[in-house]
């Protein structure tokens, strides 16, 4: 049975900023859009509301649909409520980040989506909707909760050097971090503690930390 009110009502929709490092620069995760609006556009995942779901629900839902990636942890981040962002109807957007390893990640577009691929930040193609604001608030709001360090443990492996988390820093914030500001600082904050591995490549072995 049709909904009938007696004012407008906007739909709703989630879009979801997923960043990962490789070969030491952050990506972000886009769908290549497979349906108009925008058809051949590249876009963030995302997708609508339905009437029985929450919003967190949907955006994993949606994320796992258009992409074959599962987010453990999806961060609301912002809500994109323009009124001319969708040339269909009046729609919000309700955006989340997600952090990820690369190496735990395999794409596989469906639904909606013609394809899913990586891109680095800096080399981005032009984005459907406003999908660039999204986005770039995504990256501020990123940039900012890099500077406590224990986010970045996501987009590390387990066990990681401290030269892979100050890259890791660096990437995000798009900062020079000097080396041993940066131990200073990781160390003031208390959260990372060393393992009895190291690292063994074509330098000396480097310690392997941990999340504190």
């Amino acid at each position: 049975m049709p909904y009938t009110y007696e004012y407008p009502h906007p739909a709703v929709a989630t879009d979801v900023a997923v960043f990962t490092l490789r070969r030491g620069a952050l990506h972000v995760l886009l769908i290549e859009r497979g349906a108009e609006p925008f058809r051949g556009a590249w876009a963030l995942p995302g997708g609508f509301l339905q009437p029985d779901e929450e919003l967190d629900a949907c955006a994993r839902r949606e994320l796992i649909e258009e992409t074959g990636v599962d987010a453990e942890l999806l961060l609301h981040f912002g809500n994109f409520s323009a009124p001319g962002r969708d040339p269909r109807e009046r729609v919000i957007s309700v955006a989340y980040l997600a952090l990820m390893p690369s190496d735990e990640l395999r794409l596989q577009a469906d639904t909606d989506a013609a394809q899913a691929k990586w891109f680095p930040v800096r080399e981005l193609p032009k984005l459907a909707f406003d999908h660039d604001r999204i986005l770039g608030e995504a990256m501020a709001v990123l940039a900012g909760h890099a500077r406590r360090i224990s986010p970045l443990f996501a987009l590390l492996p387990e066990r990681f050097t401290l030269s892979q988390l100050q890259g890791a820093y660096e990437a995000v914030t798009g900062e020079d971090a000097e080396k041993r500001n940066f131990r200073k600082m990781v160390a003031t904050l208390g959260c990372v503690r060393e393992t009895e591995d190291f690292a063994h490549g074509s330098h000396r072995p480097a310690r392997l930390y941990a999340a504190a």
